[in-house]
């Protein structure tokens, strides 16, 4: 079982920026694929972005251009970076590890998931 812990819950204005932070002791994370997925009250939990064993990326359409995954082997750190944050951004964001091969961007296909940490835009 691989343990995750996300960081970086905010309350931020339309137009601001946040970081999320997912910290994984012990996991290799170019031997995994990494993702970050969001679900909003009432909406079934959707996928954000992925960032695969090479390093190669995949954005939900609605975060492209303001969204950036990238991760900090050194530190053992997955990060989402978040710009021109918009309300409808507001959700509890969760980091997932897929062992598999392929790094989709769908929630079914993650097996390891963190506790989710909560962003709200206003």
């Amino acid at each position: 079982h691989v343990q995750l812990v996300e960081s970086g819950e905010g309350s931020v204005q339309a137009g601001g920026s946040l970081r999320l932070s997912c910290a994984a002791p012990g996991l290799t994370y170019w031997s995994y694929c990494m993702g970050w997925f969001r679900q909003a009250p009432g909406k079934e939990r959707e996928g954000v972005a992925t960032l695969d064993r090479e390093g190669s990326t995949m954005y939900a359409d609605s975060v492209k251009g303001r969204f950036t995954i990238a991760r900090d082997n050194a530190k053992n750190t997955l990060y989402l970076q978040m710009n021109s944050l918009k309300p409808e951004d507001t959700a509890v964001y969760y980091c997932a590890a897929r062992a598999q091969r392929g790094c989709p961007l769908y929630p079914a296909n993650f097996a390891n998931w963190g506790q989710g940490t909560q962003v709200t835009v206003s």
